[in-house]
Parts: C-alpha cells; sequence; structure tokens
C-alpha cells in the first residue's frame, strides 16, 4: 500500500459494518482540482450567461428606442410633409389673390397655378429605407428651415397684398362712383355753347337737371375742402378725397356739410338749387384730377 492515502471511512444508520475506503493522495488533489475547475467553469459560465441575457436585456431596449425614435420620426415627417402642402396652397392662394387684385409679378405670370407639393408617400419610404436615422434626421431639419424660410417669404409677401389691397380700397373708396343726384344730364363735360349768350366754352363738368330741393349725396369718402357761395356757381361744396381728387357741387340750395367734415360714400351734403348763374333748377356736378377738370363720367357708374 502506498505511503500517502486517505482513508473514507462509511458508517451507515443500521447495524452493520463500517464500510473503508482507501484513496491515494494523488487521486485525491486530482479529484479535488477537477472539483475546484470545474466550480469556477460554472461560476465563469454563470457569469457570462448573466452578462450575455443583460446584454440582450439592453439591445432589446435599444431596439425599441429604436423603434419608438423611428416612428417619432416618421411622425415628424409626416407633419412636415403636411405643413410643406399646407405652405404650397398658401402660395398658390396668394397667387390667385394677386390675380383677382390685378397685382400679377412678372415672376407670377411665369408659374403655373396649382403645380408642386410634398414628395409622395412612395418616394419617402423608399428613401427612408434607404437612409439611415441620422440623414433622414438632417433630411427633416433641412426640411424645416427651408419651410421656415418660405413662411417667412410668405409673410412678407401677405403683409405687402395686404397693404396693396388697402391702398385699393381706399382708392376705390375715394372714387366718385356714385351719381351726386338722380335726373337727367343737360350739358356735357367739354365744349358747348353757353347759354347766357351762346358763345363757345368749355364746360368742366356736367349739368345734371332734378327737381329743387332733391338731396345731393356725396360720390365717394372725403373731406369737405370748402363750402362756399359765388355770383356764378352760387351756393357750393367741394370735398377732398385724396389721391388728387376733388369734386365740386355748384347751384345749390342748401349745404348739408360744414368744411372739415368728414363724408362717407352716400352720405348727404346738401340740396338742389338754382342759386348763382344758372337757368334753372340742376346741379353742376364736376371732378378734379391733380388740379385739372375731368369727364366726371369717367368715375360714374
Amino acid at each position: 500500500m502506498p505511503k500517502n492515502f486517505y482513508t473514507l471511512l462509511i458508517l451507515p444508520k443500521k447495524r452493520s459494518s463500517a464500510k473503508k475506503i482507501n484513496l491515494s493522495s494523488t487521486l485525491v488533489k486530482g479529484v479535488s482540482l477537477f472539483v475546484m475547475g470545474f466550480v469556477l467553469f460554472m461560476m465563469y459560465f454563470a457569469y457570462d450567461y448573466i452578462h450575455i441575457r443583460r446584454e440582450q436585456a439592453e439591445l432589446k431596449r435599444l431596439k425599441f428606442q429604436t423603434a419608438e425614435q423611428r416612428k417619432q420620426i416618421d411622425g415628424l415627417l409626416t407633419k412636415v410633409d403636411q405643413f410643406s402642402s399646407k405652405m404650397e396652397e398658401l402660395k398658390q392662394f396668394d397667387k390667385k389673390i394677386r390675380i383677382l387684385a390685378n397685382i400679377v409679378t412678372g415672376r407670377d405670370k411665369g408659374q403655373l397655378l396649382g403645380i408642386g407639393g410634398p414628395v409622395g408617400e412612395e418616394s419617402r419610404i423608399r428613401a427612408r429605407i434607404a437612409d439611415d436615422e441620422r440623414a433622414m434626421i438632417a433630411g427633416a431639419d433641412r426640411k424645416v428651415d427651408n419651410l421656415m424660410d418660405e413662411a417667412i417669404a410668405r409673410q412678407k409677401s401677405f403683409a405687402n397684398l395686404l397693404a396693396l389691397l388697402k391702398e385699393k380700397k381706399s382708392i376705390m373708396a375715394a372714387t366718385p362712383s356714385l351719381w351726386p343726384v338722380g335726373g337727367w344730364v343737360t350739358s356735357e363735360f367739354g365744349r358747348r355753347l353757353s347759354p347766357f349768350g351762346g358763345e363757345r366754352e368749355f364746360h368742366k363738368g356736367i349739368d345734371i337737371a332734378t327737381r329743387y330741393g332733391q338731396a345731393v349725396q356725396a360720390p365717394a369718402d372725403g373731406v369737405v375742402a370748402e363750402v362756399a357761395y359765388s355770383n356764378d356757381g352760387g351756393r357750393m361744396i367741394s370735398i377732398d378725397h385724396g389721391h388728387g381728387i376733388t369734386t365740386h357741387y355748384a347751384h345749390l340750395f342748401k349745404a348739408s356739410v360744414r368744411p372739415g367734415a368728414a363724408v362717407k360714400k352716400g352720405e348727404r351734403i346738401g340740396h338742389v338749387g338754382n342759386t348763382g348763374r344758372s337757368t334753372g333748377s340742376h346741379l353742376h356736378y364736376s371732378v378734379m384730377l391733380n388740379g385739372v377738370a375731368v369727364n366726371p363720367r369717367k368715375y360714374l357708374n
């Protein structure tokens, strides 16, 4: 029997003889090393397994986060496309208003109405598949910048358009388009034979014959510049409508306004009479543009 050995004694519970097993030290050492190696291997395996499971959980979380980010990016791109479509509609709406208001520039004439818009959904999906998230975000960022520039341009365009429309509205309100009184024209604008003596003279307005005391209305918005009386025109009213336009009313029986009063289109300003150098009840109506007499029929509806 070898000198170095270990004895394993087995004592059963029942009454029987004990069993004795002799093990060499080499075997015991070998078994001990094997067991230690196995334990270390199992510990490493358990650690590696736990590490892999953690990485898998982290990867799953990152995939979920990436999917959520992709959904958010998709939603953002969809909203950008909708915004782009709305901006195109506003651009076309701006152009239509300019055409209707007769404010078309050379640039607008060279462009077609109703053409344009965002990239189609199918094309955008293909592009999205081909590009990664970074390229998609960069593209969306550039698109948003372009849309912001377009929005600023539309804002300036609408402000300019609003100013032009206000100016046109002001001009229309100041245009003497209403007949100041109902009746029939007995003398037109231009050269005529004078009813006093028969000489040829230039008539700077039109004479509208109507009943005595008939109300006279302002043909446009304006400010009363003068209420006076003269031997030729009798009782007269002058209204300044702005934009170089003034109107004059002569031979009135009565003036219903005072100098400096603001009047609106259709507002009563006086009554037809037969004052001054006149042959009967009528209104002498004249229009001056920048101090030069023009034919009132040019403005009358």
